[in-house]
């Protein structure tokens, strides 16, 4: 049987690892797997418990870290070139930008016969200068040059990374949407939800709004933040936000909501406008005990909050921004605004509170959607055909 090498940024809390662990668990006895992934940031949470959930037992590259480090990344990329050549791989498929450049750089200097790289996002907006930018632009432009395929994960990304920042020709690219275990966002979801609002001490009449992902400056919390003041300045709805995550800029939101007069606590017992819950692993509670699941970033791939959302039944207010409307039906199961517009974040907010019945409309239509698109089957199908394509290409 082929084999695959599959190599991810690190074991962290979010898309690309489920992206990974389903690839690897589902593709299987087809291709024979191994699967390789760098160590999470202190900050982050851990995702392992999506590969224990699996049975996938991961090998793991200890110098492979988020941040740039010339003296650990040439470890890491001696550490992939060995498992290379011990596993002798028919295809190495890299997942996100660390993976993707010592990965590719490795498979294509051992000369793997087939290279595929998957973009989760990109950080040609919103993340760094334009010097830096135009570094990493180059780079990927190089890498695209020694890739068989590159998967975007929507529509709008390929079309963001083809024709806006030219990282290779609309051609090199397939388009493969994320596909997601969604079932356990339909279980015992009245259970769940009890649990969550007990926890939380929410009252029956109490509207939960529920924003999940790291606290990190390309979230863009702020934005959420002042929205919720607004509603609650300008308004008399019994909401009650829900801060989903943990990250470095913990603090610095807690100070921001002391300077937006607004109250906050990390206490459940404790009742409070704002709650930072830290990370919450079984998530499937969260969307169950929410009302609304927000989004503020500035910047984004394919969100997997708003995919779990829309299969939780839950509507969604959000920034419209990168991949989001390839994953979201625009006014039937998110209401979107412009990045950084803080009113309009309100508006849209402000309306999905006060009418129970748009709720209920959105959070029908979200789960229809939802399972039709992103069910793990659906990703599982469309990169076996893709695999089975390039490698009759080399044959």
């Amino acid at each position: 049987m082929p084999k695959i090498l599959r190599i991810i940024n690190r074991f962290n809390l979010g898309g690309p690892t489920f992206n990974a662990a389903y690839l690897t668990k589902h593709l299987a006895p087809k291709y024979d797997t191994m699967l390789l992934g760098g160590v999470k940031d202190a900050s982050e949470d851990s995702s392992e418990f999506i590969l224990e959930s699996l049975d996938i037992e991961p090998k793991y590259i200890g110098d492979m870290h988020r941040s740039l480090n010339l003296r650990n990344d040439r470890k890491a990329y001696i550490e992939i070139k060995k498992a290379i050549k011990d596993f002798k791989p028919d295809i190495v498929h890299t997942h996100a930008a660390k993976a993707g450049t010592l990965g590719r750089l490795a498979a294509h200097r051992l000369k793997v016969p087939v290279i595929v790289h998957t973009f989760h996002g990109h950080v040609f907006h919103s993340y760094f200068g334009k010097t830096k930018t135009r570094l990493y632009k180059n780079i990927e432009r190089y890498l695209a040059k020694k890739t068989s395929k590159i998967v975007a994960i929507s529509d709008i990304q390929k079309h963001e990374l083809s024709m806006i920042h030219k990282i290779a020709a609309p051609e090199k690219f397939e388009v493969i949407n994320l596909g997601f275990d969604l079932e356990r966002f339909r279980v015992n979801q009245e259970a769940l939800r009890q649990q969550f609002r007990n926890t939380y001490s929410l009252d029956d009449h109490e509207i939960a709004v529920s924003i999940i992902g790291r606290l990190v400056p390309i979230k863009n919390h702020k934005l959420f933040i002042e929205a919720l003041v607004n509603i609650k300045q300008k308004n008399d709805i019994p909401v009650r936000a829900f801060i989903v995550g943990d990250g470095e800029m913990r603090s610095e939101l807690e100070a921001f909501c002391r300077l937006m007069n607004i109250d906050f606590t990390s206490d459940p017992t404790q009742k409070s406008s704002i709650c930072f819950t830290s990370w919450i692993k079984d998530t499937e509670r969260v969307y169950a005990g929410s009302d609304i699941i927000a989004l503020s970033s500035l910047n984004e791939g394919t969100p997997v909050t708003l995919i779990e959302a829309q299969a939780a039944s839950k509507p969604i207010v959000s920034v419209d921004v990168g991949g989001i409307k390839d994953i979201v039906l625009e006014n039937k199961t998110a209401l979107l605004s412009e990045s950084q517009n803080v009113d309009g974040l309100y508006q849209n907010l402000l309306s999905l509170l006060n009418n129970e019945d748009l709720r209920k409309t959105m959070s029908r239509e979200g789960e229809k959607f939802a399972f039709e698109k992103f069910h793990y089957s659906r990703l599982v199908g469309e990169m076996d055909q893709l695999y089975g394509k390039l490698l009759e290409e080399i044959n």
